[in-house]
């Protein structure tokens, strides 16, 4: 249980935050490549860790994400021209290039100093695996880009998803380093969800839902292991990697199935941007599996039409189904895997009152997440945060069936690493 003084602190973003302060030492996933495709595209509105940001491309295809509200009159820079290699303010023509320079202020004499006094806030931005990332800390503590294994795979290896959640990062992030709630939460449709189904996995999760936890810090965050009875001689343990600030990989379900992955990155202290990646490192997606995530099947979800809300949400009671809950066709009653946990995060409140709760042993993850997030706010100051490293990224989850006599760590050392051009290991 945490004290209210730690829950405030683990969950506040903003500038000038402790926890703020921490995330703005890493490159944060900002938005989708193709959100600001073209030179001359449209203004994108981004707001991340409470700040309101606009991303645009100009026209020589350069990235730019600027504060949101022009430094003369704070008119919305949404609403302006993106034209000859900057982005011009609608209200009286005051225009700014990717690095926040005024370059432009036809409202002044002409000759004014004035302009080179004017600077637009802006971030520094880079474009990989298909997706924005945004460095918005210190200029002199930048770091490497993260290197998770989909980053570097062709587009036809691998597929990438956000959606909005109207909750705070810290307990959907929980959600995702829970593996206990597997077996209740999601127990009736790993069988039939295209991207989880044909494992033996499946089995003894629905079959031992009391899984003990061993978990273990690595170089990066976490190493989690969840044990549960596979026969006499055997466990059978699914190994979730959880790294610094917000990433997880989901322990996969056969190696025939995708890889998954998550991010969740604040947009303010109530919502949230909840990323999502499948990815194969040896194989391209075939046209049924891409057809099925691009319908929303497993962590992904079906949107709002235009927007990246999705279309199961509190104001419908996330179109639960309460026959498909009693005839045992979902547990909840709630389809679809993604929507089956943010149902239940958002339901905690905007932000979880954390001096309520009673954690158990198969809490043991985020207790220690949560510490090790509090002391990296402590040591704000060190260039060796935990996954500041692209290597402390470079690592895979898995499932295996080992003996009981094998300690988890030793026994998933080698399937635990990213081996390019190999396959992953999974039962």
């Amino acid at each position: 249980m945490l004290t209210r003084e730690q829950n405030e602190l683990l969950t506040r973003t903003g500038p000038g935050t402790p926890m703020g302060d921490l995330f703005r030492r890493y490159w944060i996933p900002a938005l989708l490549a193709d959100e600001v495709a073209e030179p001359d595209c449209d203004p994108v509105r981004v707001t991340l860790l409470g700040e309101q940001l606009i991303a645009f491309r100009d026209t020589q295809g350069r990235l730019g994400l600027i504060d949101e509200f022009c430094s003369h009159r704070t008119a919305s820079l949404f609403f302006g021209r993106n034209e000859e290699c900057g982005l011009r303010c609608a209200y009286h023509g005051w225009k700014y290039d990717v690095d926040g320079n005024c370059v432009d202020m036809p409202s002044e004499p002409e000759g004014t100093k004035m302009r080179e006094k004017v600077k637009q806030r802006a971030y520094k931005t880079v474009a990989a695996g298909g997706v924005i990332w945004a460095y918005m800390g210190p200029a002199d503590k930048e770091p490497p880009l993260p290197d998770l294994e989909w980053m570097s795979l062709r587009p036809a290896q691998r597929f990438i998803s956000k959606r909005r959640q109207f909750s705070n990062y810290l307990q959907a992030m929980e959600g995702g380093i829970d593996s206990s709630h597997v077996s209740f939460a999601h127990r009736y449709n790993l069988d039939n969800d295209p991207l989880h189904s044909g494992t033996e996995g499946n089995r003894y999760l629905k079959a031992d839902t009391r899984p003990k936890f061993e978990v273990a810090e690595s170089d990066g965050g976490l190493l989690i292991g969840a044990r549960r009875n596979a026969d006499e001689e055997h466990f059978y343990w699914r190994v979730t990697q959880w790294m610094m600030p917000w990433y997880t990989i989901i322990p996969p379900f056969g190696t025939h199935n995708p890889l998954g992955g998550h991010a969740w990155v604040p947009i303010d202290d109530e919502t949230c941007w909840a990323w999502s990646w499948n990815y194969h490192p040896t194989e391209d997606f075939d046209e049924a599996t891409l057809e099925a995530l691009a319908s929303g099947d497993g962590i992904h979800v079906k949107y709002k039409p235009g927007t990246y809300d999705p279309l199961a949400e509190k104001a419908n009671d996330y179109l639960i189904d309460r026959g498909a809950q009693r005839r045992r066709e979902s547990f909840s009653g709630i389809a679809g895997i993604a929507a089956q946990d943010f149902s239940l995060q958002e339901s905690m409140g905007a932000i979880c009152d954390r001096t309520k709760e009673r954690l158990g042993t198969s809490d043991a993850a985020i207790i220690l997440a949560r510490r090790r997030l509090l002391a990296a706010m402590e040591d704000l100051g060190s260039d060796g945060l935990p996954g500041l490293d692209p290597a402390h990224t470079r690592v895979r989850s898995t499932s295996m069936v080992l003996p009981k006599q094998v300690p988890f760590q030793e026994g998933t050392a080698e399937a635990t690493r990213v081996t390019p051009g190999e396959n992953f290991v999974s039962v």
